[in-house]
């Protein structure tokens, strides 16, 4: 007895061996499996069962993984927007306290200016008096000396001599007075301009540095727009699409405008620190501007996965046996839910040729879905869809070897692998 004998000898004990009669009209013949056959194939079954069961997992798993993936990006998304608001809102604030800033500043150099002409017109005032009490001074002395000459002449005092000696000892006491009011509001004068030159150079650095945290912010958002912009750029040109046709595609169809025209008004501040941030701040704006263009361009791509309940990969695109496989196929259940991977207009629902039962879909800037084989089809032709919604089943239709849906994305007629959408949409969520 040989060795393969003495296995099924050993095994008909938990595996007795078994026949398989099968009957035709010539006769009667029968199929015997042998222990050793029957284990065989209990073994492979269980190997079929146990990688189905390992694969099931992973792919459980992936898709867990996919939707945490997806709420963290969202959360980031949402939080990384607040930011963006935060650092404007306190942008303005900063900008409006400058200009507080410098309209004070304007004032407290008007300040300085008018003292500066009441000093002016002071010190013009004090010199006047001062010339003229000079010559009431020597006009004094001489009628002095005159009144002198005359009294050792006379022997005796004029009273009329008297008399303006007296009128000009009153006219000199007001004038002294005059000198002494104009030197008191001289000295007021120079310490209002004194306190008003102080004013100004504390203003000047509260300016300096609202001005410089103004910088900071500006900075800020730069850095930040500039991050969130690239990302988007790269989505476009990894799916073979190009960032500046579509950014004039989306700005064509939102060019809307209107309202009052009114004159412009230009700054007369004359502040070089200033005009250079409202430059920087209107740059910020047009790069906010493009990072807005390419959400609402991203809104009209077809990025959402076709299939959400479980399914297989069993087909990615390239080439296979010989011929190019212009999409992606995913295996499941007969009768699993299709949903439309973007908004769009339905232009094909019918049965062509090898897809089997096919819906197209007519999206904007240019692409189009396909979806192959159904199993049932639930839109018509012209029919607007949104994204996420039902339009079939899967199915097993035209030249398939078993249930599944084979799914195209299309750029301006060339097929593209639809691989490249779907990973976008998880790096921009």
């Amino acid at each position: 007895m040989n060795v393969y004998d003495r296995l099924n000898a050993s095994l008909g004990k938990w595996l007795p061996e078994k026949r398989i009669f099968i009957r035709s009209d010539d006769g009667t013949r029968f199929l015997r499996l042998r222990p050793l056959t029957q284990l065989t194939g209990l073994g492979g079954l269980t190997l079929v069962f146990g990688w189905t069961l390992v694969s099931s997992s992973l792919l459980v798993i992936d898709a867990i993984n996919a939707g945490s993936s997806r709420d963290h990006g969202q959360l980031a998304q949402a939080a990384f927007e607040q930011r963006l608001l935060d650092l404007s809102a306190e942008r303005d604030a900063r900008a409006a306290e400058a200009l507080a800033a410098q309209n004070r500043f304007a004032v407290a150099l008007e300040q300085v200016s008018q003292m500066q002409s009441q000093l002016l017109q002071s010190e013009e005032r004090r010199r006047e008096l001062e010339a003229g009490l000079h010559n009431i001074q020597a006009s004094l002395s001489e009628s002095l000396a005159e009144r002198g000459a005359d009294r050792r002449v006379a022997g005796q005092g004029d009273p009329v001599e008297a008399d303006r000696a007296e009128e000009f000892s009153v006219a000199l006491d007001i004038l002294s007075g005059e000198l002494r009011q104009a030197a008191d509001q001289r000295a007021a004068a120079v310490q209002q301009a004194e306190e008003a030159r102080l004013a100004a150079e504390e203003l000047v650095a509260e300016r300096d540095r609202i001005l410089a945290r103004n910088d900071e912010i500006l900075t800020e958002l730069e850095n930040a727009v500039t991050i969130s912009v690239k990302p988007l750029d790269d989505v476009f040109r990894s799916v073979g699409m190009n960032p500046d046709e579509v950014l004039r595609t989306i700005r064509r169809g939102y060019s809307g405008q209107g309202g009052p025209l009114t004159p412009i008004s230009y700054s007369t501040r004359g502040n070089a620190a200033l005009s250079e941030g409202e430059l920087r701040a209107r740059q910020i704006i047009v790069t906010l501007d493009q990072m807005n263009t390419y959400r609402i361009a991203m809104e009209k791509l077809p990025l959402a996965m076709p299939v959400r309940q479980n399914f297989r990969y069993t087909s990615g695109f390239g080439r296979r046996w010989g011929r190019m496989h212009e999409g992606i196929d995913m295996a499941g259940p007969v009768g699993t839910p299709i949903h439309a991977t973007g908004d769009g207009v339905v232009t094909f629902a019918g049965r062509l040729g090898a897809y089997g039962n096919l819906i197209k879909i007519q999206h904007e800037l240019g692409t189009e879905t396909r979806y192959a084989h159904l199993n049932r089809i639930s839109v018509r032709v012209g029919q607007r869809v949104s994204q996420g919604e039902r339009i079939g089943d899967m199915g097993n239709t035209g030249r398939s070897t078993g249930p599944h849906l084979h799914y195209e994305v299309r750029v301006n007629g060339r097929a593209v692998d639809p691989m490249s959408f779907i990973k976008a949409a998880e790096n921009v969520q």
